[in-house]
Parts: C-alpha cells; sequence; structure tokens
C-alpha cells in the first residue's frame, strides 16, 4: 500500500497540477466583466434602436404625410460630409486599438504605447469632430426639440458620444499604466477589456451611422 501510494502521488499531482493550469487559462476577471457590461450596453442600444424604428414607423407630419426624415430636415443630414470623415477616424482607431493588443502580447511595449496613444487621439478628434458637427446642424434648424426626428436622432447619437467619451477616458489610464510599465505580454488583461469595448462602441456606431444617414 505504500509502495502504491507513493507510485499514484506524483501521478494525482500531475492531474492536480493541470487542472491549476487549465483554471489558469480560462478567462480572466477584468474581461469576463467587460463582457458581460457590454452584453448590458448591447441591451440597451437595443433598446434605443426599437424605439427609433417604432417612433420612424409611426411618424406622421402636421400635414399628414408620412416622410421620414421629415421634409425640413431631409437635405441637412449628409452621410458625405464631415460625419464621414469621423467614422472613418473612429474605425481606423479600432485598427490602431487592434495594433496595441499585437504588440503588448509580444512583448513590444514601445509599439503597444504609440498604437494606444493613436488610438486615445483619434478618439478624442471624433468627439470633437461630433461636436462641431453638432454645432453646423444646430445652425441648420435641426435641435433635440426638433420634433421625433430631432429627438431620436440627438438620443442616439447624444448615447454613443457619452460612451465614446468613457472609452476615451479607458483608454488614457491604460496609456498612463502603460507608461508606467504596468503592461507586458503576460499581464495586459486590462488592456484587452479596453480593447474590447472600443471595438463595440465602434460597431454600435457604424451600425448607427448606416441607419441614420443611409436608411
Amino acid at each position: 500500500m505504500t509502495a502504491d501510494s507513493h507510485a499514484l502521488a506524483p501521478a494525482e499531482s500531475g492531474v492536480m497540477g493541470g487542472l491549476a493550469h487549465e483554471v489558469r487559462r480560462g478567462i480572466s476577471n477584468p474581461i469576463l466583466g467587460m463582457i458581460l457590461f457590454i452584453t448590458s450596453e448591447v441591451m440597451f442600444f437595443a433598446g434605443l434602436f426599437a424605439a427609433y424604428f417604432s417612433t420612424r414607423a409611426n411618424f406622421v407630419d402636421a400635414n399628414g404625410v408620412k416622410e421620414w426624415p421629415p421634409r425640413e430636415f431631409a437635405n441637412i443630414l449628409n452621410p458625405f460630409s464631415l460625419i464621414l470623415v469621423a467614422t472613418v477616424i473612429l474605425i481606423l482607431s479600432s485598427v490602431t486599438c487592434q495594433m496595441a493588443i499585437r504588440a503588448i502580447r509580444k512583448d513590444d511595449r514601445r509599439g503597444f504605447l504609440r498604437n494606444i496613444g493613436v488610438t486615445f487621439v483619434l478618439g478624442i478628434t471624433f468627439l470633437l469632430l461630433q461636436a462641431y458637427d453638432y454645432s453646423l446642424l444646430f445652425g441648420e434648424g435641426l435641435k433635440m426639440g426638433s420634433g421625433p426626428f430631432g429627438t431620436t436622432y440627438f438620443t442616439l447619437t447624444g448615447f454613443h458620444g457619452a460612451h465614446v467619451f468613457g472609452g476615451v477616458i479607458m483608454l488614457g489610464v491604460i496609456l498612463y499604466r502603460g507608461m508606467s510599465g504596468q503592461f507586458s505580454s503576460r499581464h495586459h488583461d486590462a488592456v484587452e477589456a479596453a480593447s474590447l469595448y472600443w471595438h463595440f462602441v465602434d460597431v454600435v456606431w457604424i451600425i448607427l451611422f448606416s441607419i441614420l444617414y443611409f436608411l
């Protein structure tokens, strides 16, 4: 029995070690938390989109005309304008964000900092362009109180802009921590989590842009 127990001990320890290794390879808490948060945000934006399509389907102007967007705003929303530049910038920021992920996975800290810094700047640029686009729309007479169309337009784009702002803050924290040398190829879960959020914000904008400007 003693010999058998000694013979089994290494095997058992090997199994336990393998199990521990498998546990360590599982999804980390920061990434899991971000996935759950993004799931809740998907439901949030799904509710906004549902409200938009419901308002659009039931809209009739004062003259009884069923037209969306309303005639007075039909020529204001031009997809091939400043907002298209902002869209391209946001898509490009997703590319640089992924390049930062690839760099830190290879322990290329310089490449990581360069790409996450560019992503941070592109995110700020998008917000500035959106704010300027708002000022142009205001000048054309499209405001939050401009009927159901104005309300739904600024609600959708405004909430998305708030999410971009939150993402920019997140990227700023990641950039600061990266400059402090807190990330490496073995420890960068926070970077992965932030990138998931940023890609989500990008995808939401592509859907939003397509719906508001092309459908």
